[in-house]
């Protein structure tokens, strides 16, 4: 993986925060920011839905969908989704779809699996977001893992029991 910039180091530590609000307001511990080039702020997302609530509302899905409600193709081609988690698959489809040049990420799935294990609210999908988003016609730019330890912070302990 490539070295973050200071600013992709700031929005990933800021969609750690945004994961540690979700857990504190009962949700799945997930989020994520997309950024325009030119910093604004295009959207922000914590997962949508209290559990048992609807599994497609991810975090990186609402984010990706209301980006491209707000910005243009060319500005969504230059713009960086920020996660606190790896996009599973369907949000990685989200990104493609939506046309979001770049994606960074926290927690690796890898890493995600381990600390959720076979938890009926996370049947993790075991499908990089990089093998994703290689299947499509236009580029995707992906960094990460990153800040795995303090990503996980957020999960400890909230998939047990």
């Amino acid at each position: 993986m490539s070295t973050l910039s200071a600013t992709d180091q700031r929005y990933l530590q800021q969609t750690i925060a945004l994961s540690l609000e979700a857990r504190r307001q009962g949700r799945h511990p997930f989020a994520a920011l997309v950024i325009a080039a030119d910093g604004r702020v295009l959207a922000q997302a914590i997962n949508d839905s209290l559990p048992p609530g609807n599994p497609t509302r991810h975090a990186e899905l609402v984010a990706a969908a209301e980006a491209s409600r707000v910005a243009d193709a060319t500005t969504l081609a230059t713009a960086t989704l920020y996660s606190s988690a790896e996009p599973c698959a369907m949000c990685a489809g989200a990104v493609y779809w939506c046309g979001i040049g770049r994606v960074v990420y926290a927690l690796s799935e890898t890493r995600l699996l381990a600390l959720t294990g076979n938890h009926p609210e996370n049947p993790t999908l075991s499908l990089p977001c990089r093998r994703v988003l290689a299947c499509g016609q236009r580029d995707t730019v992906v960094l990460g893992p990153a800040l795995e330890d303090q990503a996980a912070s957020a999960h400890d302990g909230f998939w047990q029991g």
